[in-house]
């Protein structure tokens, strides 16, 4: 299998503000999110980043994507760094995260030209993606509607062909389904089928098992920003992946099971 995405020790710790502090009762200044995380993903693969809230899941794949900078270590996506190639980067990824701030009083058929031209793809190609993205999300009846008027799942289908506008290599979705009703998420997850039927790769982080069980090949499972395990699903699940994430869990916490 090639290698698609390689993470090597990858690191990253946040400075806690006042308010955090006292918010989470804590006298530390310092928080490591990301703690010496490597692992491998192949092309034309569903890999799913499993782990908790607070785990470190949207901090890698922020770090994947180039939008923060690891404090150590490195990442490769179809060989090229997230430290000295970030432009080359994200020429071949789409991130996706359902914080994706949009401007409310733009449209969604304006922002799909925008960050076409801004991916440099040519007007008649990012004519005939618009118009098969925004008839398979049904997005074709709201085009000119101002997106703070849209419903949370409309935003959502927004927000995920604009991450896909220039036809990606590697996709990278953070909580994909987070915060959808339960038809607006099928669609979601039947598309993430779809894209990895026709080649693309995909890198996701979940905290939801149905979703890790529906779509992944291989699975990471990260604990307090470290790798836990690492297998394909069958290996990771050994028979119930929700039974066997909780025993590493509270093996790893020491806790009582």
């Amino acid at each position: 299998m090639e290698e698609i995405v390689r993470a090597e020790g990858l690191r990253k710790t946040f400075t806690l503000s006042k308010k955090q502090q006292r918010i989470e009762q804590t006298g530390e200044t310092r928080r490591i999110a990301v703690d010496g995380l490597s692992f491998s993903a192949y092309r034309g693969e569903i890999y799913g980043l499993l782990g908790p809230n607070g785990a470190g899941k949207t901090t890698t794949l922020r770090m994947l994507a180039t939008l923060i900078r690891p404090d150590g270590g490195d990442a490769f996506l179809a060989g090229h760094s997230i430290v000295k190639e970030p432009d080359k980067v994200r020429d071949i990824i789409g991130f996706m995260t359902s914080e994706l701030k949009l401007e409310g009083f733009f449209t969604p058929d304006y922002l799909f030209d925008f960050f076409g031209a801004m991916h440099g793809v040519g007007q008649d190609v990012l004519a005939v993606r618009k118009r098969e993205l925004f008839s398979r999300f049904g997005i074709d009846r709201y085009a000119e509607v101002p997106v703070k008027n849209l419903s949370t799942g409309m935003l959502q289908k927004v927000s995920l062909v604009i991450s896909i506008v220039h036809d990606p290599e590697v996709i990278i979705f953070d909580e994909p389904t987070n915060g959808l009703d339960v038809l607006t998420a099928k669609v979601v997850t039947d598309f993430l089928a779809e894209l990895k039927g026709m080649g693309k790769s995909i890198l996701l982080s979940t905290h939801i098992f149905s979703l890790v069980e529906k779509l992944c090949d291989r699975v990471g499972v990260i604990i307090d920003g470290k790798l836990a395990e690492e297998g394909t699903l069958e290996e990771v699940a050994k028979g119930d992946l929700e039974t066997s994430f909780f025993e590493l869990y509270h093996r790893i916490k020491g806790d009582a099971v």
